[in-house]
Order: structure tokens, then C-alpha cells, then sequence
């Protein structure tokens, strides 16, 4: 389909698609480290966060063919603050309180640039 016809989707759209984008990566990174904790490597979560990486790497994909680099690619700090809590509330990973505020700011961030 050439340009002229395909159709366009709104910024918001593309928000949205981003932030699913980068919390599925968030979750796949979780779902690595889980699968290698254990004495052994648990096989079904480590394919889950295949899945889940693949799905997150296709979406953006997607969105960075139609979007400016520099905008979509801020959204990649929220999986960061993904991994960050699913590893502080089901590893029981200790988050600083420094940390808490770097998350803070990359929050901050990623919605003020979203706004851009």
C-alpha cells in the first residue's frame, strides 16, 4: 500500500502503542530473569519472555517506521520502571529510595517528552 493511502494513526495511538510496546519488553526482561533464577532454567517462562520481547520488537518496529526516533524512543525508559517493580514486588529485589526517584524522573520524563 503506498503512503498516500495508507492510513494514518494518531499520536495518541501511537502513545499507546509504545507503552504497551516497552511494558512487554519490561515484562520479557522480568520473565528472563525469573526463567534463570532457579537452580535450572525454566524453560515456559523463558519462551514467554521470547514471546513477549518479539511482540515488544515488532510494535516498535511498527511505530519507529512512522515516528521521529527521538520521540518514540524516550518511551523506552518505561521498561525499565516495569522490570524495576516486577523485580521489587516478585523477586523481592531490594529498590533504593534513589532508585525510586530515578524512576520518578524517567516517568516524568517519558510523559512530558509524550506530550512533545
Amino acid at each position: 500500500m503506498d503512503k498516500e493511502k495508507r492510513p494514518e494513526h494518531s499520536k495518541r495511538f501511537f502513545v499507546v502503542l509504545l507503552i504497551i510496546s516497552t511494558t512487554l519488553g519490561g515484562v520479557g526482561q522480568f520473565l528472563f530473569k525469573a526463567a534463570f533464577s532457579g537452580a535450572g532454567i525454566i524453560a515456559a517462562v523463558f519462551i514467554a519472555g521470547l514471546i513477549a520481547y518479539g511482540i515488544s520488537t515488532l510494535m516498535y518496529f511498527y511505530a519507529l517506521g512512522r515516528m521521529h526516533l527521538s520521540w518514540a524512543y524516550s518511551f523506552g525508559g518505561i521498561s525499565y520502571i516495569v522490570a524495576s517493580v516486577l523485580a521489587g514486588l516478585s523477586l523481592g529485589e531490594a529498590i533504593s529510595p534513589v532508585r525510586w526517584v530515578g524512576i520518578l524522573l524517567i516517568a516524568v520524563g517519558t510523559a512530558i517528552i509524550g506530550l512533545s
